[in-house]
């Protein structure tokens, strides 16, 4: 062979080599990332070729496919009515549970969650698998049983009717979730559709404008921000500033008031522009077309959580009254019984407990009075039971410096809270979360281990304010564990999974997570909370359940709550009103609720009530409708 040959020749196998070993690296080393890559069609086709499993709700699919003539062969749709109604799907009663599904923006909710039953790719679903490649049927997803209650589910949905706020309710014994609603809802039928347009317009007007919950900034908006200069945080505030301009001077105003960074500082005033244009021209961008139009929410309130935010499993709330459960729990447990008397003084300083005189009306000093100033029984004393009924936070704040922050601290995190937080700065208390339902759940807090230690700031929390935080889901779970003889149950979504022909493939056991009381114990703190329902002092009196088919076979108890969430004592904004609570049946707990009103209480003379008069009748109504739909009458 002559050298020209032979050159030719090497130069061919070392390309040979070389194409092999590309080709190798690319399917071996990184055909996972070119299969998982949003841009790859093939896979995209894929996922759209057979039918997504059911997310079903008593019988009853909440979520399916639909066949359809476009390249995408299935359609995901949810609340399907019947076909012979004619009517329009709209999903937003369950989409707090469902999530979407969405070929642009992927997945959520338990469509994330159970996202390999659902798409049939998951290994328990192996044998069926290969009996559809031998027999060569059609592969199919498996389906999705939930725990939830549809009865329970719509009179939740009802109630809120678009308020923003939650409801979770539960199975005391067992912890299945028997309703959960987030409001203001969205409609995951927009998300879904096969018009990525449309898809994209929706989730604009879904997002909020608030960057605690809205994704990442732009490319353009970052490099923006860092051509000016600005930090993360002084962004932010940037953005509150530009919201509540519009708000106060209006566009014409606004833009007279930064006219001078045009000249002294432009990168400046082009960020100063961007936020302008985000927040001036929202609400003008024909979001009339989306169903559950947020538009609204945001003119209202512009730091307003998402819809797309599940408010019952992932937004911290101040707890207000209903965290004395707590102190009631605790206080039961180191020897005071419902009757013995407790302080329960017209004000309380907790860094001078001699002192009797009228807290200051700024409340510049640390001091505790009633809400609205309202005595408790005779102003001196009051008995353990009617503190808790009347909801008096002078009783409560000093029984709470007398046990400890440490004892309070312990029941609590008994309850299904965190423990206390280390230092100043609160931790990300959605990462990791609590626990998983399969949906995630944030991590509830009694404060920072300093709050729990001070008695001025352990006397604010004992009715729920201070760095107080929890979830809806955490305040269902207190009225829960009482109503269950003191046995905490970890609350769960999913009954069970199925294979594609409905086969029972795996299904969810009951878990105890605690016993937060003593039984003899918990008895007297049920007797305590039907006395928030049924006492005359009682706060809870709405929530009763009046329906004449459960008259007398139903006894409730529960706890208000109004809980301040103004910066200041100035403020003028509304506070949150809470209400939690239980039914039982001949003494058997058949349903805890929780529902939270965001802004739903009232300032001033009407008090602790409010939780009592704005979330208390939601939960009567959630529970009447639960009873009646499992036959008790």
């Amino acid at each position: 062979m002559n050298r020209p040959i032979r050159k030719v020749g090497v130069a061919f196998a070392v390309l040979f080599i070389a194409l092999f070993v590309n080709l190798n690296f690319v399917q071996v080393v990184q055909g996972s990332r070119y299969r998982d890559d949003p841009a790859n069609r093939r896979v995209l086709l894929n996922e759209y070729s057979s039918p997504r499993g059911q997310i079903v709700v008593q019988g009853k699919a909440v979520a399916g496919s639909r066949k359809t003539e476009d390249e995408l062969k299935y359609l995901r749709v949810y609340m399907p009515p019947d076909a012979k109604s004619g009517a329009e799907p709209d999903g937003s009663e369950y989409a707090a549970v469902t999530g979407y599904y969405s070929f642009i923006y992927g997945a959520d909710g338990i469509e994330e969650a159970e996202n390999s039953i659902l798409s049939g790719d998951s290994s328990k679903l192996f044998t069926t698998k290969l009996a559809d490649l031998l027999t060569g049927r059609d592969p199919q997803g498996g389906s999705v049983q939930l725990t939830l209650n549809a009865a329970a589910q719509k009179a939740a949905f009802d109630g809120l009717a678009g308020r923003p706020g939650a409801v979770v309710a539960l199975d005391p014994t067992t912890g299945e979730i028997l309703a959960t609603v987030s409001s203001p809802s969205y409609d995951p039928n927009a998300l879904s559709s096969h018009s990525s347009a449309a898809i994209q317009h929706a989730y604009q007007c879904y997002l909020d404008m608030d960057t605690e919950y809205a994704p990442d900034e732009s490319r353009a908006l970052r490099a923006m921000r860092a051509a000016a200069h600005v930090s993360v945080g002084r962004a932010y505030k940037l953005r509150i500033d530009t919201q509540l301009a519009l708000r106060r001077i209006g566009s014409k105003g606004y833009l007279q008031q930064i006219a001078g960074d045009k000249q002294r500082n432009a990168p400046l005033y082009r960020l100063e522009l961007a936020y302008f244009h985000q927040y001036d021209n929202f609400g003008r961008s024909g979001c009339g077309n989306v169903p559950d139009d947020p538009t609204s929410l945001y003119a209202k309130d512009h730091a307003a959580a998402s819809p797309l935010v599940n408010r019952a499993f992932e937004q911290l709330y101040p707890a207000g009254s209903i965290f004395k459960i707590i102190d009631a729990a605790a206080a039961l447990e180191h020897g005071t019984n419902p009757d013995t008397e407790i302080p329960a003084p017209n004000a309380y300083w907790p860094l001078d407990e001699t002192r009797t005189s009228p807290c200051p009306a700024s409340l510049a000093a640390p001091c505790v009075e009633n809400f609205g100033g309202e005595q408790c029984d005779n102003g001196k004393t009051a008995t353990l039971a009617f503190a808790l009924a009347k909801s008096c936070n002078t009783a409560f704040a000093q029984l709470a410096v007398h046990l400890g922050g440490s004892v309070i601290a312990q029941k609590a995190h008994d309850f299904g809270f965190d423990l206390p937080y280390p230092g100043t700065e609160p931790p990300a208390f959605c990462n990791p979360p609590a626990l998983t339902t399969p949906l995630p759940v944030c991590r509830s807090s009694p404060g920072s281990s300093s709050d729990l230690m001070a008695p001025d700031s352990l006397a604010q929390t004992s009715f729920g304010q201070r760095d107080v935080r929890i979830t809806p889901l955490q305040a269902a779970m207190l009225s829960a564990a009482v109503a269950n003889d003191g046995r905490l149950f970890k609350p769960y979504l999913v009954r069970s999974e199925l294979r594609p022909n409905l086969s029972v493939l795996d299904r969810t056991q009951p878990q105890q997570m605690a016993q937060v009381l003593d039984p003899t114990l918990d008895l007297d703190l049920v007797a305590m909370m039907e006395g928030v329902v049924t006492s005359p002092e009682g706060t809870g009196g709405e929530a009763a359940i009046t329906d004449p088919a459960l008259s007398g076979l139903v006894k409730v108890g529960g706890k208000t709550g109004t809980a301040d969430v103004c910066q200041t004592s100035a403020s003028r904004c509304q506070p949150d009103a809470w209400f939690t609570g239980f039914a039982l049946v001949q003494g058997q707990p058949k349903i805890a609720v929780a529902v939270l009103l965001e802004h739903g209480g009232v300032s001033g003379d009407e008090g602790e009530a409010t939780g009592g008069k704005a979330a208390a009748p939601v939960a009567s109504a959630v529970m009447t409708a639960y009873l009646k739909s499992i036959g008790i009458k």
